[in-house]
């Protein structure tokens, strides 16, 4: 499974922007229940965003994001997007789109996942 992150660019602080996270192979369907976001801003370590359980659309979010962004998903694309609204600075970052098949509890954990984007940046103006 090989996955496409796009969408990232600059960004007033209270502006919006979509990610799109495009995923090819022909395993997607057989190794993949769930779809991430994860970020790592400069010097800190990447930290979780959001996840979809790609057949029930259950969506996961971390707290520094909740009510700002929406993680979603078209199937016959086999893509995820996250909208992210009410940017802030703190949000700058290399955003990473991953997917795996972990249990619920892991998530939110990088462990989860088996497959990774290359990662695509978002800054954020203040």
């Amino acid at each position: 499974v090989q996955l496409q992150a796009s969408g990232g660019g600059l960004v007033q602080a209270g502006g919006s922007l979509r990610l799109s996270c495009a995923a090819s192979g022909g395993t997607f369907s057989g190794n993949v229940i769930v779809m991430g976001w994860f970020r790592q801003a400069p010097g800190k370590e990447r930290e979780f965003v959001a996840a979809m359980k790609w057949r029930g659309g259950n969506t996961f979010y971390a707290d520094s994001v909740k009510g700002r962004a929406t993680i979603s998903r078209d199937n016959a694309k086999k893509t995820v997007y996250l909208q992210m609204n009410t940017l802030k600075p703190e949000d700058t970052a290399v955003y990473y789109c991953a997917a795996g098949r972990t249990i619920q509890s892991y998530y939110s954990s990088e462990d989860g996942y088996i497959y990774w984007g290359q990662g695509t940046l978002v800054t954020v103006s203040s």
